[in-house]
């Protein structure tokens, strides 16, 4: 499914990211964890075409991604959904929504809208509602189903759990998990390690743009490096 080899990024001089390599396999959750400024977002926007990679090999679905513009990448079925929401405040939620669907020529949109509208309940409630006026957990609800709404065959998670109450982390947790269990890929970035751990088939620990770490979500559950950095204990 996805592919990575040797990829390096960075912002100008700065190397960020130093030569990782990993793969995402279909219907599995890959999670890569680490603190700040380890790599994470770097090496997301270097998959999405948000950030030009300084070299490596990045693979989607049998298409090389290196060059191609993040339109060209979503229409390949990799899709994003970023760090702090980024709805669009000014647009009802349905609008959200429908924009996530805007590269798709099938005629299946309305009923993908109806099955995100089941799985977010109050999205339906709100769906004439601006989107900058909803709460951050709501918006959070609603950048997911915009990601989901494009239909992708891998879809990335930055942070979904950011900022959020404890029982809206539980919920968002719990649409993952009905994400992964419908059958679609993923590759989830997330500090809530307990979280995500939980969840993933497959983790990576980053560490200053290079992994330290990788194994099963039990595995690094349990390693006691990944428990005293990042579970508290």
């Amino acid at each position: 499914m996805l592919n990575v080899a040797d990829l390096r990024a960075g912002y100008g001089k700065t190397e960020i990211v130093h030569g990782i390599s990993f793969s995402v396999r279909e219907a599995e959750c890959v999670v890569l964890i680490g603190a700040n400024g380890a790599g994470k977002t770097t090496t997301l926007k270097a998959l999405c075409g948000l950030l030009r990679e300084t070299s490596g090999q990045i693979e989607f679905d049998g298409h090389r991604l290196e060059g191609l513009a993040g339109h060209d990448i979503v229409r390949l079925g990799l899709v994003m959904c970023p760090e702090g929401r980024q709805v669009f405040p000014a647009m009802t939620v349905r609008e959200n929504l429908e924009l996530g669907g805007y590269r798709r020529s099938d005629t299946s949109r309305e009923k993908d809208l109806m099955e995100i509208f089941e799985m977010f309940p109050v999205l339906r409630a709100r769906s004439r509602q601006a989107a900058g006026t909803l709460s951050g957990g709501e918006q959070e609800m609603l950048a997911i189903g915009r990601a989901l709404m494009a239909r992708p065959k891998l879809c990335i998670f930055d942070e979904p759990s950011l900022g959020l109450a404890p029982k809206i982390v539980a919920e968002v947790a719990s649409a993952l998990k009905k994400i992964k269990d419908s059958g679609t890929t993923i590759l989830l970035v997330e500090q809530n390690a307990e979280m995500a751990l939980r969840l993933a088939d497959r983790a990576y620990v980053l560490e200053a743009g290079e992994f330290r770490l990788e194994g099963t979500g039990e595995e690094l559950r349990n390693h006691p490096d990944v428990a005293a950095s990042y579970l508290g204990f």
